[in-house]
């Protein structure tokens, strides 16, 4: 669900928006929140923040406290004041106001592109994924702690998850969030979801793909070919590879479909040894070894 959520950010701002308005993520001092300061002011200034990140130039952000379950709640309606509810918790624990309006703010932003999933398990993921990967959902990883008996966590993602997200976002843009974690557990849940991401690019038919997922790949190449060799007319597609997700296609010529490391997308590509392949969505240049 989360790379669906990636495919479809990709869909609805393209590649070009992508990198132009978000180029940079939230920075730390942006959205400090020092015990001197005011309270409300304060998380005036940093509902400003979120808004103009998420380019929201017309959108009013109000917000209050009051005693509840989830960290936060935000009213979506037309507009152009947006009603936000903080959980009181936050009056006297602020470190963490920052993480809690990315996500909120966030709903405003999907709700304007008109961009969903059904159900609110599904949309939750897609709000999580957004927020991480337009550069401001590090501040919902990072109130990951663990500490004296007690767990925190913001956000319907796990950490790795989270950690993952961010870290599609810094090989994409070109980030080293590593030093922005004040939390040892999120530090930690980053390096996982890195190790998963650079696993995208290392998935055969791409170039860079292991000697293990190499012979695997020839295999299944291999027994494709010879269930399409016996088939009469038709179109007819193999089962995705669990791990890597690629499945070949009955076509002359044969031709195997992946998912884009970076966005997901699935890409076609003739079964004829080296090619390179341009993902229609996101432009990567992708070397292969079909």
């Amino acid at each position: 669900m989360v790379r669906s959520a990636l495919t479809a950010l990709y869909k609805r701002l393209e590649r070009d928006t992508l990198h132009r308005d978000y180029a940079t993520s939230v920075l730390a001092g942006d959205v400090t929140f020092a015990d001197a300061d005011d309270l409300h002011l304060g998380v005036q200034r940093i509902a400003r923040v979120m808004v103009q990140h998420l380019h929201l130039p017309d959108a009013r952000m109000i917000v209050s406290f009051r005693d509840m379950e989830h960290a936060a709640n935000v009213e979506l309606e037309a507009g152009p004041e947006y009603f936000i509810e903080l959980n009181s918790r936050f009056r006297s624990y602020r470190r963490d106001i920052g993480a809690a309006l990315a996500h909120e703010v966030m709903h405003v932003s999907l709700h304007r592109l008109g961009l969903s999933f059904p159900g609110t398990r599904d949309n939750e993921i897609l709000t999580d994924t957004a927020t991480a990967y337009l550069g401001a959902g590090w501040l919902l990883l990072d109130a990951y702690r663990e500490s004296d008996g007690t767990r925190q966590k913001l956000g319907y993602l796990t950490p790795e998850e989270f950690g993952y997200v961010v870290a599609k976002r810094a090989l994409a843009f070109g980030e080293s969030p590593e030093t922005w974690f004040t939390s040892a557990q999120a530090y930690t849940a980053y390096t996982k979801g890195l190790a998963m991401a650079r696993r995208d690019a290392e998935h055969p038919p791409l170039a860079a793909s292991g000697w293990v997922g190499r012979r695997r790949y020839a295999k299944d190449r291999r027994q494709a070919q010879e269930l399409f060799a016996g088939a009469r007319g038709g179109v007819m597609t193999t089962t995705e590879a669990p791990d890597h997700g690629y499945a070949f296609e009955g076509r002359s010529p044969l031709r195997v479909s992946f998912p884009c490391p970076v966005c997901h997308q699935r890409i076609r590509v003739p079964v004829r040894g080296r090619v390179r392949a341009r993902c229609g969505l996101c432009h990567t240049v992708l070397d292969c070894d079909t």
